[in-house]
């Protein structure tokens, strides 16, 4: 049987027959891929602990007819122990695994820009930025953000979403795309603090010492707004997410 290898993040697993699994990965050159691990749930497995949802793996695959096989495993990253022993980190990463299955639904297609956000997050989640230690929640936002507008609903923060005249303005509709104005505001539309304005700029930056000052209202106010924002351009909501101590 041909093989391949490729390095993935583990996204979720499910039970096959009495001793297999079936593993969801996001891979760094072939996208998201499903395969079998076999016997994996046996006591004696050479891999079980190590294909678990967070892992961090090298892999080696056999190509076979439906699913693929996995017959080598190496851990590169332990990230499931530490985050499955947290439960505030805990649940941000599975927001993030939901989050990345969603976004790349299409199986064996490469998305090397979703995999390296996936892998850099999980990453600040368990070690810390470039810039120190953020709350777990600020490390989730700041994916969300990305991921989406990698994805190609990236939101509007300088112009008005729905007709495109400068900034700055002080309400952010989710459904309109970002910013509006006050002739394009949707009735109930929040206004949005300017310092909020700020922080969702560095965070979709990747600019962790623009968020060094963020106070807690602010982080708040801009959790809200990401998370409509997402669950408006994934069409429903994030299950994960209501696990999230806010």
């Amino acid at each position: 049987m041909p093989t391949y290898r490729d390095e993935a993040v583990v996204l979720r697993t499910h039970k096959l027959g009495e001793a297999d699994r079936i593993i969801t990965l996001l891979s760094r050159r072939h996208g998201k891929v499903r395969a079998v691990a076999r016997g994996v749930r046996r006591t004696s497995s050479r891999f079980g602990a190590r294909l678990e949802p967070f892992s961090h793996v090298d892999l080696q695959f056999a190509t076979g007819r439906t699913l693929d096989v996995i017959t080598e495993a190496v851990t590169l990253h332990p990230w499931s122990e530490p985050l499955c022993t947290d439960y505030p980190r805990y649940t941000v990463g599975q927001v993030m695994l939901e989050t990345a299955d969603r976004l790349v639904s299409i199986e064996n297609e490469p998305s090397l820009q979703q995999y390296q956000l996936l892998a850099g997050a999980l990453h600040a989640l368990v070690v810390g930025t470039s810039d120190g230690p953020r709350p777990a929640t600020l490390i989730m936002d700041s994916y969300l953000l990305r991921a989406v507008a990698t994805a190609g609903f990236a939101p509007s923060l300088d112009s008005c979403a729905s007709c495109g005249v400068g900034g700055p303005h002080q309400a952010f509709s989710p459904s309109a795309g970002g910013l509006v104005c006050v002739r394009c505001r949707p009735p109930g539309t929040p206004q949005v603090r300017p310092e909020t304005l700020q922080l969702l700029s560095a965070l979709i930056s990747g600019d962790w010492p623009g968020t060094r000052d963020a106070d807690e209202a602010n982080r708040n106010q801009a959790s809200g707004l990401i998370a409509a924002f997402v669950a408006w351009h994934l069409e429903r909501g994030l299950r994960t997410i209501e696990h999230v101590a806010r």
